[in-house]
């Protein structure tokens, strides 16, 4: 992973000035690396030996942070990471293109790695996260929105990058289709685990530890599973609350708290946890293609980390 930050602080340099400060301004805040790690663990899992993995995994974490540039603009977001998001110092329409620079130095690193099957599927993977981003502006304020189609859009949005990661380290590593089918498998499941923790933190969590100001999903009104699982268990008395916080998003002070309270009495918060907890105990079974150790107990803890952290 130190080789790995070293690619990436290399290929974030440019002569504008603006490009290497917002983009160290990003990278080097809390990051917790994670896609990038699951790429460079799958491939030794799968057998490399080598480290031909290694400009794949830099070029997922930029795909990565170039999309959370592109986010925080559309989501006016005001902290990223622990720090101001970049877009209140920089601008938006610098943060935008300062996103585009990152998608392209990936695409350079794609090229680099010399792997035309890693590059599919890392390509496929930035449309697909871009469709469910569309997918999610467009029915954002959706207090109907269904959890099958909520499910679509998260495995578009988040965990599309995590199966791609994983599946081009076992791309890299030169594994069977089965294997690839596997780490993809594992790498999906894990993502749509780690992205329903975010749902049910934004309303559990607190600032401090998760770098960012909780509840800004409701302050967006964004229709995420805890909200949508509340929504549907408070019934029509609470219909009007719903329809002015979320969707008119006309908010007061105390709406967040009640929505909090809500959702503890609804079970919808911890239902939530559940529904991620059982993703990752899926994607540990599709695991079993590979031998209890070495890779694999670290790729189950990785598991367990997604459904147990705090931020």
């Amino acid at each position: 992973m130190a080789a790995v930050d070293g690619l990436i602080r290399r290929h974030m340099d440019s002569p504008v000035p603006v490009i290497p400060a917002l983009a160290e301004h990003l990278i080097s805040g809390s990051a917790k690396r994670l896609r990038p790690l699951l790429t460079v663990a799958a491939a030794r899992l799968a057998g490399a030996r080598d480290d031909a993995c290694l400009k794949l995994a830099a070029a997922v974490e930029f795909i990565h942070t170039a999309t959370l540039l592109h986010d925080d603009v559309v989501d006016s977001s005001q902290l990223r990471r622990g720090r101001v998001a970049a877009h209140l110092i920089w601008g938006a329409p610098s943060s935008v293109l300062v996103g585009d620079f990152l998608f392209a130095r990936a695409f350079e690193l794609m090229v680099g790695a010399n792997s035309m099957p890693a590059l599919e599927i890392l390509a496929r993977a930035s449309r697909v996260i871009a469709e469910g981003e569309v997918l999610q502006l467009t029915r954002s304020h959706d207090l109907d929105l269904t959890e099958a189609l909520y499910i679509d859009i998260i495995r578009a949005k988040t965990a599309e990058l995590f199966a791609a990661a994983a599946e081009a380290g076992a791309v890299s590593a030169g594994a069977p289709p089965e294997r690839r089918r596997a780490l993809r498998k594992y790498g999906q499941d894990l993502g749509l685990a780690f992205q329903l923790v975010d749902d049910a933190l934004d309303y559990s969590g607190e600032s401090d530890e998760l770098g960012k100001n909780p509840g800004d999903d409701f302050r967006e009104g964004k229709a995420t599973l805890p909200l949508l699982l509340a929504i549907a268990r408070t019934g029509p008395a609470e219909r009007e609350f719903w329809l002015r916080t979320v969707d008119r998003r006309e908010q007061a002070d105390g709406d967040f708290e009640r929505v909090r309270e809500l959702m503890r009495q609804t079970g919808a918060l911890q239902d939530t946890l559940d529904r991620a907890q059982a993703y990752a105990e899926s994607a540990k079974a599709a695991l079993a293609e590979f031998p209890a150790i070495g890779w694999r107990p670290a790729l189950e803890d990785l598991a367990d980390f997604a459904v147990a952290r705090k931020a």
